[in-house]
């Protein structure tokens, strides 16, 4: 069954969105990422998500009007898009590209961000958006030691 996108509602998490959020979060890391292990367990990352995520940075939560519930998140840590993860039933309905438009109208100085070389759909996604690729690591510097890349935007 189709869902467009009309149908979901973005605004910011609060406290008791923590756990949803996080969920989110796992769903779409795992169905996005399945080669990449995470060094952090489900619980580990709703602690996470509840301690630092959503009470100290600007997190953002899509909603579905239908009562589906939460079905994806945006994380931005002043000009870093940390985070953007969609339920993977919730793909392809232009919530990503809502993210986006919001985390550049809350940054209009420019945004970077970092993805996984791994992961390719999210490279078209951002430099379908204006993001361009400015920077290859090995993973030393990230907790899952994984190659990723830097993207940036700037308007």
């Amino acid at each position: 069954m189709s869902r467009p996108e009309a149908l979901v509602t973005l605004r910011r998490a609060t406290a008791p969105d923590a756990a949803a959020v996080a969920d989110v979060w796992l769903r779409s890391f795992a169905a996005a990422l399945p080669t990449v292990v995470s060094p952090r367990s489900g619980d580990d990352v709703r602690v996470y998500f509840r301690e630092v995520v959503v009470p100290l940075r600007e997190t953002w939560m899509a909603e579905a009007a239908d009562g589906g519930g939460t079905v994806g998140v945006m994380v931005l840590n002043g000009s870093l898009l940390s985070q953007l993860y969609l339920d993977p039933d919730w793909r392809g309905r232009g919530i990503g590209d809502r993210f986006v438009a919001l985390a550049k109208e809350r940054s209009p100085q420019g945004l970077s961000l970092w993805t996984f070389q791994v992961n390719k759909p999210a490279h078209r996604f951002y430099e379908r958006h204006g993001f361009v690729a400015v920077e290859y690591t090995d993973g030393s510097g990230n907790e899952e030691r994984e190659p990723d890349v830097r993207y940036e935007w700037r308007p």
